[in-house]
């Protein structure tokens, strides 16, 4: 799937992806510690926010910024955070000046992404951050790159990519990163997901 199908694909899914999705869960409490890695004043961009009740809603204290790749979803989420700033945009070429944001969140959103194109998503994130910010991202365990047809049960499709764990590591310090942690956080849904917390160095 190129780009533009899966920008589609989530026009038609981000209401039914929000109604699949708890709003609790392990993966929340990230949030709250990274909050308090932060300065008082912090702006955080939420990455592949969709209707921002999981990720956006959970980051008090902080001036939120959500972006997403389908509207559908920024629609959703404007209901949900009315406070926060939301941006429609592609994760590869954020639409944000250098050096803006104190971290950037991305809960299982670059696995949308080629992985081809992982390191530029990465770059992307260290071009926007200001030193001494980080970065708490979801990471694939193994490498695939797949299509899933008929996703939560409907008859749309979704492309998933990751390089894996390890080359994943390689990528945000290729980028310029240092990793704080990484942890495997119980899913709500039933599952587990792999997280790193990275940081650029000031």
């Amino acid at each position: 799937m190129d780009r533009r199908q899966v920008r589609e694909s989530w026009e038609a899914l981000s209401k039914r992806y929000a109604q699949t999705r708890p709003t609790d869960g392990n993966d929340v409490a990230l949030l709250v510690e990274l909050v308090e890695l932060l300065p008082d004043d912090a702006r955080v961009l939420d990455v592949g926010c969709g209707d921002g009740r999981r990720t956006l809603a959970n980051l008090d204290g902080t001036e939120r910024v959500g972006l997403d790749f389908a509207r559908s979803g920024l629609d959703l989420a404007a209901r949900a955070v009315p406070d926060a700033r939301l941006v429609q945009g592609d994760m590869t070429r954020l639409p944000l000046r250098e050096e803006t944001v104190d971290a950037v969140t991305a809960y299982h959103a670059v696995f949308h992404v080629p992985q081809t194109d992982h390191p530029e998503v990465y770059r992307e994130f260290a071009r926007v951050l200001r030193p001494g910010g980080f970065v708490l991202t979801t990471v694939g365990g193994a490498r695939y790159e797949t299509v899933r047809r008929g996703w939560l049960g409907g008859d749309e499709r979704m492309f998933f990519s990751t390089p894996g764990r390890d080359r994943t590591r390689e990528q945000l310090q290729a980028a310029g990163f240092e990793i704080r942690w990484e942890r495997q956080v119980d899913d709500p849904l039933g599952s587990s997901a792999l997280f790193f917390l990275a940081e650029l160095p000031a």
